[in-house]
């Protein structure tokens, strides 16, 4: 996978650069709220959803500014979501990307604001009419993305995900609140290149349905790492959810069948993207790394 290595290297270097000149530097009075914003996001993550901008984007020939420039609002709106997900109030997290999460770094109060923070930035940027997407495409961008966010998108699988600590739901309960939670960002990272590549119904279709199969699964790899990853490899907190008794896919489906479930999954995204063809490599490699992630 050496085509996709250096196609995500290559995109995470440019939403990198793209993230640092929109966030606002360290200094005036709010500069301890800036460094934390600048903490939380820089230099750390996988990039996975600006990359699905960029790839899906990359299959309706779009290149330059624009899919960067969308990679860059979803990275500060999943930045914001991890902030939250962390304080003592939600997943009570020391550890995130490999270090000390922000309330611990920064305490409570300014970790709170530094999410509130980041989340009108993403969109913010993407109503900037600086990047190339008309304005039709920015509105688009904008709404799918706050629909993606809200109470029928991410935080409202983040109540269901505190709702199911101790409540011993099953298999469809579980995999709804996942895609909601994890899987509603990992959507609108894929619907944002279909929008910027204009892309006929059919094939928006199939990509929307390819990024509902990857969302489940990056899901299922999360709760197999988070069972026997220890916090130096995952880069945060492993074993929570057994902690706090949260059924997990894995934990209703055994390992060895949630595996299994994870190779089905990627069987059924490829042929999702057969009417791409080779246009589709970057996507297909990138569901075989998700899966056998270590972190």
């Amino acid at each position: 996978m050496a085509g996709l290595d250096q196609a995500v290297a290559a995109v995470a270097a440019a939403v990198e650069v793209e993230l640092a000149s929109i966030l606002p530097e360290a200094e005036g009075p709010q500069a301890r709220l800036h460094e934390a914003m600048r903490y939380v996001v820089l230099g750390g993550g996988k990039r996975l959803r600006a990359f699905l901008v960029a790839a899906t984007a990359e299959m309706f020939s779009v290149r330059g500014l624009a899919p960067t420039r969308a990679g860059a609002a979803v990275e500060l709106l999943h930045a914001y979501s991890l902030v939250h997900d962390d304080l003592p109030a939600m997943d009570d997290a020391l550890l995130r990307r490999g270090k000390p999460a922000c309330h611990v770094a920064f305490g409570e109060a300014t970790a709170i604001l530094a999410g509130d923070a980041l989340q009108p930035l993403a969109f913010e940027v993407l109503a900037r009419p600086d990047y190339g997407a008309d304005a039709e495409q920015r509105c688009q961008l904008v709404r799918g993305l706050a629909a993606s966010t809200g109470s029928l998108g991410m935080c409202g699988g983040q109540l269901l995900d505190l709702m199911a600590e101790k409540q011993g739901w099953g298999l469809e309960a579980i995999a709804a609140m996942q895609r909601l939670k994890t899987g509603a960002l990992i959507r609108w990272s894929c619907e944002a290149g279909t929008v910027l590549g204009r892309a006929g119904t059919p094939e928006a279709a199939a990509v929307l349905d390819y990024a509902d199969d990857l969302g489940l699964a990056y899901q299922i790899r999360d709760d197999l790492l988070d069972r026997g990853g220890a916090g130096i490899a995952t880069g945060k907190d492993s074993g929570r959810d057994r902690t706090v008794g949260k059924a997990t896919l894995v934990d209703l489906l055994g390992e060895a069948e949630a595996g299994r479930r994870l190779l089905e999954l990627r069987d059924r995204a490829v042929r999702r993207l057969d009417i791409f063809g080779d246009r589709a490599t970057l996507l297909i490699d990138l569901f075989s790394l998700v899966i056998s992630r270590k972190s």
